[in-house]
């Protein structure tokens, strides 16, 4: 699976064409013995199989409601969503991504959705699909980072393996070195990434992206200033390769093609590192501890509720159901998501069974959600621009990020 968050903004949909439909709904619950034909609109084809046996799951406890699957790419999907939700076509229930729901949700394009139990889930992930204390999205997924490292590298330059507990500093002495030991290679891939990267050190050492209320851009508090600066040295102190050698080669393939010795990934990873040629050499450590703690931002998708679909209450019950105990234990068998339904995750743990993949639930319960706010699109071209500019050293980390911080601002008074 490639890197959802930054590629699912991608159409950057338009919060006033959202808003032109208004707020009416269409609300009818269906008597017992009512038949109602559902849609259920996704992207991701090689999930289609799971679905559709949640599907069947679902229509045998509930033999008088069926569900359609509308499959669109990944690429395609956000432009089509917006034109079906503008006209009032979207359908009945689909799924959400963090950095498109508020958006959605403040337009009214969303259902609030009541059977959906908060409990059942990680708080991160229920607090990324809640919107003015209303929850909107069923959580199916999630994911969080880890410290992938290759074995070999660590052997040949005599370094110990990362463990549970390293820390900041541990890491910064273990990429020196690493780096040169074995001619040609980096201790460390540090490309721009928000979630993989400086979002993480951001939390972890006590700062943050976009404030609470999603009013105020964090960009010029000193933690936050700390949290990407941890990146910038190590690219300035040549311990990663530069920006231009990860825009040339994909930095995943430099850790995969053994030019890295370290490298941050989302729990989406594992099943392609699997497969590489250095599979036999490589793991999976927690993140490392910051000034604060270890934290990881969690980002998962959503199961939402159309606030246009004729049948709300039969699509919030899909919603639940594709969300609940039953789909999840699908879904951890299929081994491509992590379910996001408590206690169901043990599968997915034990379907790479080489890897240390528990390093990616033991960071839950301090994860972070990923930072939202209702138009996210738009303070994110400015943010790539800037780190942009930072990462080639054209500005310094911390005239760059007040600049970043003010643009956001600007950006944030518009929602």
């Amino acid at each position: 699976m490639q890197r959802r968050t930054i590629r699912a903004i991608g159409a950057g949909v338009a919060i006033a064409a959202l808003g032109l439909m208004g707020l009416t709904a269409c609300s009818s619950a269906p008597s017992s013995n009512e038949k109602v034909s559902l849609t259920y609109g996704i992207w991701d084809k090689n999930q289609e199989p799971a679905m559709q046996q949640i599907i069947s799951d679902f229509h045998k406890q509930n033999p008088n409601i069926s569900v359609t699957i509308e499959l669109t790419p990944n690429a395609d999907y956000w432009t089509k969503l917006q034109t079906a939700a503008t006209a009032g076509t979207a359908p009945d229930v689909f799924w959400m991504n963090g950095p498109n729901f508020q958006l959605y949700a403040s337009n009214g394009q969303l259902a609030p959705n009541d059977q959906v139990k908060t409990s059942d889930y990680p708080k991160a992930l229920t607090d990324l699909y809640s919107y003015q204390g209303k929850v909107y999205g069923a959580p199916k997924d999630f994911d969080t980072v880890g410290v992938w490292y290759n074995k070999k590298l660590f052997d040949a330059a005599g370094v110990a393996y990362p463990k549970a507990g390293w820390t900041w500093d541990d890491l910064k002495a273990d990429a020196k070195a690493l780096t040169g030991k074995t001619p040609g290679t980096f201790g460390i891939a540090a490309p721009p990434y928000g979630q993989e990267n400086f979002y993480d050190t951001v939390a972890q050492a006590g700062g943050y992206i976009v404030s609470p209320d999603g009013k105020k851009s964090g960009y010029d508090d000193p933690k936050t200033i700390e949290g990407v600066k941890f990146w910038v040295d190590l690219v300035n102190a040549k311990e990663s390769p530069t920006l231009q050698q990860m825009t040339d080669t994909y930095s995943a393939d430099l850790f995969t093609s053994g030019k890295v010795a370290m490298y941050w990934a989302g729990s989406w990873n594992p099943g392609a590192f699997a497969k590489s040629s250095i599979a036999a050499d490589i793991d999976v450590a927690p993140l490392p501890q910051g000034p604060v703690s270890n934290q990881s931002i969690m980002h998962g998708l959503g199961n939402v509720v159309s606030a246009k679909s004729a049948h709300i209450d039969a699509a919030k019950k899909f919603a639940a159901f594709a969300s609940g105990k039953t789909a999840a234990d699908v879904m951890a068998k299929s081994g491509a998501v992590i379910p996001a339904f408590n206690g169901s995750q043990d599968e997915w743990v034990k379907s790479l069974p080489n890897f240390n993949l528990q390093a990616y639930m033991d960071e839950v319960k301090t994860a972070v959600a990923y930072p939202v706010s209702k138009n996210t699109a738009a303070w994110n071209t400015d943010e790539t621009a800037e780190m942009t500019k930072i990462w080639t050293g054209s500005v310094d980390v911390e005239t760059g990020l007040k600049d970043l911080a003010a643009k956001m601002n600007a950006d944030l008074a518009k929602e």
